[in-house]
């Protein structure tokens, strides 16, 4: 962990011009015609991969290790105790006992449990979310997944977190109430307007094969019969709590569920997203939206439910999961990703695509509500023919391709939307697009791309973030600067020495966070900064998505940017030992922070 201090409003001003000269080579932006657009994008300006890499330094980037800091452990409702070894690249073996939580959570006999095993260790924490709370910018709550078996695919979610701005996170551990499904995936998180925070979670069955695959069994045969299959469930911690513990997870006397499945291999619920109305002056103030995608084996269909969250944490009954539009005879959508603009209008993007991953093309539409989710209007076309890449020289795989932005501050008559997406080019590689429309989506500019590398490599999984004055914040991993090489500083903290596929000083193979700055009109704030103090490697302590013999491992589909108080914050994955708090190389999260550049219109 780098222990200097973060980062001051005084050091935030110095870096001013640096953003200012690099908005004024900008070209106005471009619309295209009403129907989304296809249009080839536009490469953005390029920097070299050391002034990449001295970017870190120069615009005073922090970083915290924030899950190495407790020791967290639960009791999963199933245990897989199959381990690979330090020379397939987990340095730390297996599923191990529970050395001591020292987080205060609790580790074992959970009320939704139907079975007494042993607290493990919680290992690796990847795929992650990140929220600041807009009353009280200093207090962050961060949520990933909580692995004890990177191997066995068996998590459930955790949290961090900081009421310093990011300098330390205190308070870290699983979220309670779902411990009786051994899955608990695809964090997200939302405050509310009186400072609880609503984490939406997927708690789904599994069992293991003697292979180590995973078996979706329905009734008694399932892992844990006297729960549902799968659920989209809530838990809600309320505002000023301090203990592991303080999380509400049941509603009416029973496990808080917006939806649940009666089978587990078909009508699957996945991909929930959450956001609240925290508008004042919005009729629905303090609605909570919950969307999510149900798998009706190869179709799905994309749903709406809503409740009103109450001050102390609790909330109305939720409404009857409700259909959205989506293109007609085109039954393949997915990636929910809602926002509410000050007015109270609710939007989100889909985005259409069939189950079946690998070599797929993307358009990404969106619909929205002007009556707290009542009824809903669109698609209206966003963006067409996105080609889900396939990731080059390593096994971690692609998910979510596009993330949704909205602007709180008026831009042309209306609230700014911005969308950003990965797109496989000819080459093959990834590189990340954004668009951004002004008229509320009739129209969008033509993409452009973010990634400001020279030469040839990719950038992936983006996340596209407003901050309050305005500024958009597009988060993505970047894979343009080489792997440790022996005799490199940062070479035996690396790990790479662990890794199978001997990737010293490689590129487009190891990893760094990096993000980009725009004005509200998209204009270039600047050139990409690294957020990532050290290159990390994605093969060390990878989950396996599918099965222990299978080659496909996963780092998460997207990570958590959020700004507020001034800052913008990041949550991303490292296998790097920052300070030898890591020295087996799990997969955890680090918390960057930057200054949030001023708006240039």
């Amino acid at each position: 962990m780098d222990t200097k201090p973060l980062r001051t409003s005084r050091a935030a001003d110095a870096l001013t011009s640096r953003w200012t000269v690099a908005a004024g080579c900008l070209a106005a932006a471009v619309l295209t015609p009403a129907g989304g657009t296809s249009a080839g994008p536009r490469t953005g300006l390029t920097q070299s991969d050391a002034s990449f890499a001295a970017s870190y330094a120069a615009a005073g980037v922090r970083n915290v290790s924030s899950t190495t800091k407790r020791v967290s452990c639960y009791a999963p409702e199933v245990v897989y105790v199959t381990a690979l070894t330090a020379g397939d690249g987990y340095p730390g073996g297996g599923i191990t006992p529970c050395p001591g939580a020292t987080t205060g959570e609790q580790t074992s006999d959970f009320d939704t449990q139907d079975v007494f095993n042993p607290a493990m260790l919680v290992k690796d924490k990847s795929e992650s979310d990140l929220r600041v709370d807009p009353e009280h910018p200093t207090h962050i709550i961060g949520t990933s997944k909580w692995f004890v078996s990177a191997e066995g695919y068996n998590h459930v979610l955790g949290f961090y977190e900081s009421w310093d701005g990011g300098r330390t996170w205190p308070v870290q551990g699983h979220i309670p109430g779902y411990e009786g499904w051994t899955d608990n995936t695809d964090p997200v998180g939302a405050f509310d307007p009186w400072g609880n925070f609503y984490a939406l979670i997927l708690p789904y069955e599994f069992v293991y094969t003697s292979a180590g695959g995973h078996v979706f069994n329905n009734g008694s045969k399932q892992a844990n019969p006297s729960q549902p299959p799968e659920a989209i469930s809530v838990a809600v911690r309320p505002a000023g709590k301090t203990s592991a513990t303080a999380w509400i997870t049941t509603h009416d006397g029973h496990s808080d569920h917006v939806f649940t499945s009666k089978t587990d291999n078909a009508n699957t619920p996945d991909k929930q997203w959450i956001t609240i109305d925290r508008n004042a002056r919005s009729a629905h103030y303090g609605r909570v939206y919950a969307m999510f995608t149900q798998f009706v084996l190869n179709p799905s269909r994309i749903l709406v439910s809503y409740a009103d969250a109450r001050p102390d944490g609790t909330h109305t009954d939720w409404s009857v999961p409700q259909v959205l539009p989506s293109v007609p005879g085109k039954p393949f959508d997915t990636y929910l990703l809602p926002h509410v603009a000050p007015d109270g209008t609710v939007y989100t993007t889909t985005t259409n695509n069939p189950v079946a991953k690998g070599f797929l093309n993307n358009d990404i539409s969106l619909v929205w509500s002007t009556d707290g989710g009542v009824t809903w209007q669109g698609p209206l076309p966003v963006v067409t023919n996105v080609q889900t890449p396939t990731y080059q020289n390593t096994t971690f795989s692609e998910g979510i391709v596009n993330s949704f932005g909205l602007g709180s501050q008026i831009v042309n008559g209306r609230y700014p939307l911005y969308v950003t997406y990965e797109d496989q080019d000819p080459t093959g590689l990834s590189n990340v697009y954004i668009t951004g429309s002004f008229d509320g989506g009739a129209t969008w500019t033509v993409p452009t791309r973010v990634n400001d590398n020279t030469a040839p490599t990719e950038a992936l999984q983006p996340s596209v973030s407003v901050a309050p004055n305005g500024v958009v914040t597009v988060g993505f991993y970047d894979r343009r600067l080489p792997c440790p090489s022996r005799g490199d500083t940062d070479y035996a903290r690396s790990g790479v020495a662990f890794d199978p596929l001997t990737p010293d000083g490689r590129t487009n193979y190891c990893i760094n966070t990096a993000i980009q700055f725009y004005s509200p009109t998209l204009a270039p704030l600047g050139m990409n900064v690294r957020l990532s103090q050290h290159t990390w490697d994605p093969q060390l302590n990878a989950p396996k998505r599918f099965s222990i013999a299978g080659t496909t491992t996963f780092i998460g589909d997207y990570f958590g940017v959020d700004s507020g108080g001034g800052f913008t914050y990041t949550t991303s994955v490292s296998t790097f030992d920052y300070a030898g708090e890591n020295p087996d190389h799990y997969q955890q999260q680090i918390v960057a922070r930057i200054a949030t550049p001023p708006a240039r219109r």
